[in-house]
């Protein structure tokens, strides 16, 4: 009688392996969506929910990676200011004519406030953060500090030109400096409010004419 050779044993079947959530976005990703959001609707008026639709992470996830709702606030109100201060940070260092430098920098901010996928977004620090400086010291120290930022760099500009005979000697770079914030906190407000293109480089264009304009 031939005995019937015996096949290759049969391996057990693996058990499943576990599978945890994978994460729809890396950290980076998630809070550059997060910044588009609070821009869009402001601290109040984002939830939680609205975070992890637009981040795609859970609750648990947004606590382990970003901390609170106010916290991921936070982070994003200080990636937005590194956002803002990158792309004009140039502008304000390189050796321009005032007007030029002017235009050039009114125009860069202008980019950014009229930036979003459903429409003009603002400045984040004019148009959410101070209000929520109110009542958070955290918040209103940093929009002061960007309040700061921003006069000194214009400030620098006036000084730089007065001292190349841009200006007239009666000139003041620190007076032309908050005029020149003024005139980017208003056309940060207009820009949220749908005011046309063509009006607020009307504004602009006035602003730099009134400051250049100063040397008689």
């Amino acid at each position: 009688m031939v005995q019937k050779s015996k096949g290759p044993p049969i391996a057990a079947p693996e058990p499943p392996k576990r599978r945890g959530r994978p994460r729809a976005y890396e950290p980076d990703v998630a809070l550059g969506k997060a910044l588009d959001l609070f821009r869009t609707q402001g601290f109040a008026a984002t939830s939680l929910d609205d975070l992890s639709e637009a981040t795609g992470m859970n609750r648990p996830s947004l606590y382990g990676a970003f901390g609170d709702k106010r916290e991921l606030y936070i982070k994003s109100y200080q990636r937005y200011r590194e956002q803002a201060r990158a792309s004009m940070v140039e502008i304000f260092r390189a050796d321009l004519p005032l007007r030029e430098r002017l235009e050039r920098i009114f125009a860069s901010a202008l980019a950014i406030y009229l930036s979003g996928e459903t429409g003009p977004r603002g400045c984040f620090t004019v148009v959410t953060a101070a209000s929520e400086a109110v009542g958070d010291p955290e918040i209103r120290a940093m929009v002061l500090d960007g309040l700061s930022e921003l006069d000194k760099a214009f400030a620098n500009c006036f000084r730089r030109a007065k001292e190349k005979g841009e200006l007239a000697d009666s000139a003041d770079p620190v007076v032309l400096a908050q005029l020149a914030s003024a005139t980017i906190h208003t056309i940060a407000i207009r820009s949220r409010a749908r005011v046309p293109r063509k009006e607020l480089d009307a504004i602009v264009k006035g602003a730099i004419d009134v400051m250049v304009g100063v040397k008689g």
